[in-house]
């Protein structure tokens, strides 16, 4: 029967050992002490930060052809007009005023 590389209990905590040159655990160190993190702390963060963003640069989005003739319609409209943003886009950006 093939097991499953996540874990059932959420709570549980594993160790994870790895293999890394002194340059890059250096670079760690020094980004991890300027954060007041530890080691693993940093690392772990780091690293569930990137798999969530592969994960989510992955999502499929399915839709039937009716919803996506749809969709498409609702792209090739013309704007509507909007008081508020008009209003928004007449303010003058802060970084503009000198």
């Amino acid at each position: 029967m093939p097991t499953s590389r996540i874990s059932k209990n959420v709570d549980a905590s594993f160790p994870l050992n790895i293999r890394i040159k002194p340059a890059t655990r250096n670079l760690i160190d020094r980004a991890d002490e300027l954060l007041g993190k530890t080691r693993t702390d940093f690392m772990l963060e780091a690293s569930e930060r990137r798999a969530e963003e592969v994960l989510l640069e992955h999502i499929v989005f399915t839709a039937s052809p009716e919803v996506y003739a749809e969709y498409l319609a609702h792209l090739d409209a013309p704007a509507q007009r909007s008081e508020r943003l008009k209003r928004t886009m007449s303010i003058k950006a802060p970084w503009d005023e000198a």
